[in-house]
């Protein structure tokens, strides 16, 4: 399962960098050759795309290695941390638009040159079908790391989109609306921000250990209470790494138990917990004496 993921991802990110180059290099010379600053500013963005998928492709690879003696639990967070670097770099991205456009504004300067909308309509027909392809694949593996790839295509398909728009307005408006251009590129950098923000945040939360959603933590306990010897799962806490998951948990068992019996019950809720949910790495399970009335526990059994 690990390696058809590691293969899927991968193949993904690969196909994603390959069209970022050949775009990011059709929008350059057609921005500088068609003055559009709007479009050499999509170009721009472009850029981060090939540095974020590099970013990407390394971080999926790192993710994949088993663990070793200085990450007992694997190296996962490479993906998280992967997604809050390519996020950071949308909002970089962002930024330095807005200010380009922001100089240019004030600069006299040539309408676009009607040919640009061309390559702008091709440009955001094979972004937006890369931007569903990797979001399928990311969805289907749980990368956060390809998430964040994915929304990177669309964000360049918004700057793509509103760059277009700034040109049409250009030229159909002629002379005085030339500044269209860059008031388009300026709509894209506030867009891509807030697609950034939203990207960054759940991956600094994965990398804070926030907890799971409360389905998944549920589902563990009611196994785990499943098991033939527990009287109750007294605390569950569950974290993710990269696409599995590591529980620790407390359970109460008879406190005039043995020692022996209480640790096969322990492997029990863990093995059943795995082999109930694969995503599941490990489960460390911490033994207490019950507080509870066995009495009237069994005979509610």
């Amino acid at each position: 399962m690990a390696d058809a993921r590691l293969k899927r991802s991968l193949r993904v990110t690969l196909v994603g960098l390959v069209a970022n180059t050949v775009l990011t290099s059709a929008k350059f010379i057609a921005g500088i050759l068609g003055h559009s600053h709007a479009l050499i500013a999509d170009a721009v963005e472009s850029l981060s795309d090939i540095f974020s998928s590099i970013i990407v492709w390394r971080a999926v690879v790192i993710a994949a290695e088993p663990p070793d003696e200085d990450h007992p639990y694997g190296h996962g967070k490479a993906e998280p941390l992967a997604a809050a670097t390519v996020a950071t770099l949308l909002l970089a991205a962002a930024v330095g638009i807005a200010i380009q456009a922001f100089r240019q504004i004030a600069h006299p300067h040539p309408a676009p040159a009607p040919f640009t909308l061309i390559v702008l309509l091709g440009v955001i027909c094979i972004k937006e079908g890369l931007f569903r392809f990797v979001l399928r694949e990311a969805i289907s593996v749980d990368s956060a790391a390809v998430h964040t790839d994915a929304w990177h295509h669309r964000a360049d398909v918004i700057t793509s989109l509103a760059a277009g728009i700034g040109i049409s307005v250009a030229l159909l408006g002629g002379k005085g609306y030339e500044s269209a251009d860059e008031v388009a590129a300026i709509v894209a950098a506030a867009i891509i921000a807030w697609n950034a923000w939203r990207l960054l945040r759940p991956a600094v939360n994965e990398l804070m250990d926030r907890t799971p959603d409360r389905e998944l933590r549920e589902n563990i306990r009611h196994i785990a209470e499943s098991v033939e010897g527990v009287d109750r799962v007294e605390k569950c806490l569950v974290r993710k790494m990269g696409y599995q998951f590591y529980a620790d948990m407390h359970v109460e068992v008879d406190p005039q138990m043995t020692v022996k019996k209480s640790h096969e019950i322990a492997h029990d809720v863990k093995d059943r917990i795995r082999s109930q949910i694969p995503r599941v790495k490990d489960v460390l399970v911490h033994i207490e004496p019950s507080s509870q009335d066995r009495t009237l526990k069994t005979s509610k059994r």
